[in-house]
Formats: C-alpha cells, sequence, structure tokens
C-alpha cells in the first residue's frame, strides 16, 4: 500500500455542475485558496464547456488564472473536445482531463459523441499538445467515466473499459483514470478492473480513481483502490455534486472525510485537517441552500488525533 496519497478536490468542477446554483467567482476563488493553504496539492477548478450548457462553469478561465497564482498547486480541468483544451492551455491549467464515457449511450447524452469521435478529438488534443513547449505542456488524462457501471445503460463489460484504456493511450494520452459516475463500483470490483487495465496499459498509466458514494461504498472503495497500489483519489468537499448526466448519480467522496480516513491510517495526504475542515463555511456561506455531507465534519476529530505527518 502506498504511504503518500495525492487527494484531488474535484468540488470546483463536478461539485458545482452538478447543482443549479451559480457561486460567485469571488467564493470560488476563496474556496480554491483556503483549500490550497489547507496542503491541497492539486485542485479540478472548473471546465472549459459552453456557458449555456453549463452556466455554473462559465467563468473557468478566470478561475483558473486565480489558481495559477497560488504556490505549488496542480491547476486541473476537464475538457469535453480540442476547444476546449485549446482554452485550458491560454488559461494555464497544469492538467486537462478528457472523459470518454465506456457506456456509448453515457457518452452520446454528455459530450453528444460516439467512442470513435471522442477518440478522434483525443488524437487531435495530443497532436496540439505535442506542438507546444516543454515547459508550457499540460498533462494529459483520458478519463473513463461509467467504468463500473452505467444508470442508462446497465453493467459495461471490462472488456470494454480495458480496450478503452489502450486507445486511449494510443491515442496520445499521458495516463487513463477510472470514473465510478454512477456509483456502482463495489471493492472487488474497482480491485479486478484495475488490475486488469494496469495489465493492458501498464502499472504507471493508471494512477487515479474517481469514486461515488451514492450507495455508501465510497470509502471501501478507496480501500480497494489503495490495496492495488492507487495512490490518486478525487473527492469533493461536502460530497458536493454528482453527474448531471447520469440520473440518480449523486455524491462524490467527501474529501474531509477521505483525507480523516488516510490520515489515520497513517497515510501521509500533506493535508491540515483542521483547516480542511475550516474551508466547509466557505460553502455554507456561498450555497445555503445545499446539501453538504460528510461524517467527519459533524462528529469532528477524535480526542488526541495526531495525522499521519505529525506522527514520530
Amino acid at each position: 500500500m502506498p504511504t503518500r496519497i495525492l487527494v484531488s478536490e474535484v468540488g470546483p468542477r463536478d461539485g458545482l455542475q452538478s447543482i443549479r446554483s451559480i457561486m460567485p467567482l469571488e467564493a470560488k476563488c476563496a474556496w480554491i485558496s483556503a483549500e490550497a493553504a489547507a496542503g491541497v496539492r492539486e485542485i479540478e477548478v472548473g471546465s472549459f464547456v459552453r456557458p449555456d450548457l453549463l452556466p455554473q462553469l462559465a467563468d473557468t478561465a478566470a478561475v483558473v488564472r486565480h489558481a495559477r497564482t497560488i504556490p505549488d498547486l496542480t491547476v486541473a480541468v476537464l475538457v469535453p473536445n480540442l476547444k476546449g483544451a485549446q482554452l485550458a492551455v491560454e488559461a494555464g491549467a497544469h492538467k486537462i482531463t478528457l472523459p470518454l464515457s465506456a457506456s456509448e449511450t453515457h457518452s452520446l447524452k454528455n459530450l453528444r459523441r460516439t467512442h470513435a469521435q471522442v477518440l478522434d478529438e483525443v488524437c487531435s488534443i495530443a497532436t496540439m499538445l505535442r506542438e507546444l513547449p516543454a515547459e508550457s505542456r499540460p498533462h494529459f488524462e483520458g478519463g473513463i467515466s461509467t467504468a463500473f457501471g452505467c444508470t442508462i445503460e446497465g453493467d459495461v463489460p471490462e472488456r470494454t473499459i480495458v480496450e478503452l484504456a489502450e486507445k486511449l493511450m494510443h491515442a496520445g494520452c499521458d495516463e487513463v483514470g477510472l470514473a465510478d459516475t454512477s456509483g456502482y463500483a463495489n471493492p472487488a470490483q474497482v480491485k479486478r478492473l484495475v488490475k486488469a487495465v494496469r495489465a493492458a496499459v501498464g502499472e504507471t498509466a493508471l494512477n487515479g480513481l474517481h469514486l461515488h458514494n451514492t450507495r455508501g461504498l465510497g470509502l471501501a472503495n478507496v480501500l480497494a483502490g489503495l490495496d492495488v497500489g492507487i495512490t490518486t483519489f478525487d473527492s469533493s468537499l461536502g460530497g458536493l455534486g454528482g453527474c448531471p448526466f447520469a440520473p440518480g448519480a449523486s455524491g462524490n467522496v467527501v474529501t474531509e472525510d477521505l483525507v480523516f480516513m488516510l490520515e489515520a491510517m497513517g497515510l501521509d495526504t500533506g493535508i491540515d485537517l483542521e483547516r480542511l475542515l475550516q474551508v466547509r463555511g466557505i460553502l455554507l456561506n456561498a450555497l445555503p441552500q445545499e446539501p453538504m455531507y460528510g461524517f467527519v465534519p459533524e462528529a469532528g476529530l477524535p480526542l488526541g488525533f495526531t495525522p499521519a505527518s505529525r506522527r514520530t
């Protein structure tokens, strides 16, 4: 099991895109600054999609510019196509993720593209990135969504996910990630699929999982991922968000609960949990009508709790 874990905060993108409320730019910037100050090293700050489709994320370029001023923070964004990738490069993002739904029905609903069309976009983006100077070239991840099942199609064959991972790497991605968009995953499935994909694309080409807690298995699936060597886990402060194009897919893993579990296990996240818990107040003030989740914020830290980074 790895001892240094990267917790990638996705609330400013995945969380905000899934609610009707529009968080003001000033609040988004305050949220990102506060999480970075608490030790969060990677934040997915938005998505370069058409503003009429997701007005919640219309200010992503401005958010990226702000996040780029924060030292030692990896600024990540989601892009649906070549145009989005170009905008991400112009804004200065360090990392871009293009989602490819393992369920083609979900792909048509989410991106309005077939698998073949999405892979064509990946090739175009990879070509564009190769033409950039190395110092301004963002890391390119192909994120396989609905990898553990789909609310529209149901089960997705594992061979489909493995084949798509191979095609994404062949098309020019630096790595692939697996997303439980619909909250269908279970621990045995997580272990099995991670092993199968790594066997096809290599151990270093799959490092991250995006898991949901829709059916209460979010942290259990994180543990399964740890057991097979995964080192990066996405989560959302307060469990905000899900997927607006997958019915019933609420419930991102709660960042506060995830960090507590990892640190309690002796795994170093580099995050100051007490400071992280204070960030929640920014969301409560900016989004008073939105529900927030998490056991640790409600119960508090155990008496005598010592995070991994402070243990001798």
